[in-house]
C-alpha cells in the first residue's frame, strides 16, 4: 500500500483560518501531517554535533520561514511547526531552549539576542471551555524589532509587537505592545525607563563602558 499523499497548504481549508486569528480545530488530520512532516527537520537539527554549523545552517534554511545571514542557534530548539511561520533577519542569535510557538508568523528584526528559556508564543484558545473541548485555536503574529534584547525565561504572547532596541527584562511575561527604545520588566511586562545617556556610559550598574 502506498503512503498517503502529504496536502499542501492550499489544499487544507482549515490552514488560512490557522494564519488569519480565525478559530479553527488545530486536530484536523490534515494540517498535524502537515505539521509533522516539519517536526522531522526540527529533530534533526537538534541532532547536530557542536562542530556541525554548517549542517544546521542549511537545516534552519529549510526550517524557517526567512533566516537571514550570520543567524545562530543554540539547540534545542522546539517550534510548535518547527519554524515554518518564523521570519528571522540578519545576525540573530538565540541561546539555548528557545520555544517558538510558531502557528501564525514570528517576525524576529536583525541583531536581536534571545537569552536562554525564551519562549514566543502565538497561539491560545478560548476561555469558553465548550470551545476547548472540541480543540479550538487562534493565533496572531507576534513582531520584535531590531536590535532587541529579551532576557533569560521571558514569555511573550500573542500578537505582541516589541519596538527597535528595545531591553526586555529575564522572567517577564509580556502580554502587550511594549514601544522602542526602553528597558520593560515584570509581570506583566511594563515599561520602567527610556535608554538614555546613563546607559552611554556605564554598561552594568557601576561598571563603566571603557572600550
Amino acid at each position: 500500500m502506498s503512503e498517503k499523499r502529504l496536502k499542501t497548504e492550499s489544499e487544507i481549508p482549515v490552514y488560512a483560518k490557522m494564519i488569519s486569528g480565525e478559530l479553527y480545530c488545530c486536530a484536523d488530520e490534515d494540517l498535524t501531517a502537515l505539521q509533522a512532516s516539519c517536526l522531522e527537520l526540527q529533530y534533526d537539527f537538534n541532532q547536530t554535533r557542536p562542530s556541525e554549523s554548517e549542517k544546521r545552517t542549511e537545516l534552519l534554511g529549510k526550517m524557517f520561514a526567512e533566516i537571514g545571514e550570520n543567524c545562530y542557534i543554540e539547540p534545542p530548539l522546539r517550534a510548535n511547526w518547527g519554524g515554518r511561520h518564523v521570519h528571522f533577519g540578519k545576525n540573530v542569535y538565540a541561546n539555548f531552549n528557545l520555544t517558538l510557538v510558531d502557528d501564525a508568523a514570528i517576525y524576529v528584526g536583525d541583531y536581536t539576542m534571545i537569552a536562554p528559556n525564551v519562549t514566543i508564543s502565538t497561539a491560545g484558545h478560548p476561555i469558553l471551555p465548550e470551545l476547548r473541548e472540541q480543540v479550538y485555536q487562534y493565533n496572531f503574529p507576534v513582531h520584535i524589532g531590531r536590535n532587541v534584547w529579551i532576557g533569560a525565561g521571558a514569555v511573550i504572547l500573542p500578537g505582541v509587537h516589541i519596538g527597535d532596541n528595545t531591553v526586555i527584562g529575564a522572567g517577564s511575561v509580556v502580554t502587550s505592545d511594549i514601544p522602542e527604545n526602553v528597558v520593560a520588566y515584570g509581570v506583566p511586562c511594563r515599561v520602567v525607563r527610556p535608554i538614555g545617556d546613563r546607559d552611554r556610559e556605564y554598561y552594568f550598574k557601576n561598571h563603566k563602558i571603557e572600550l
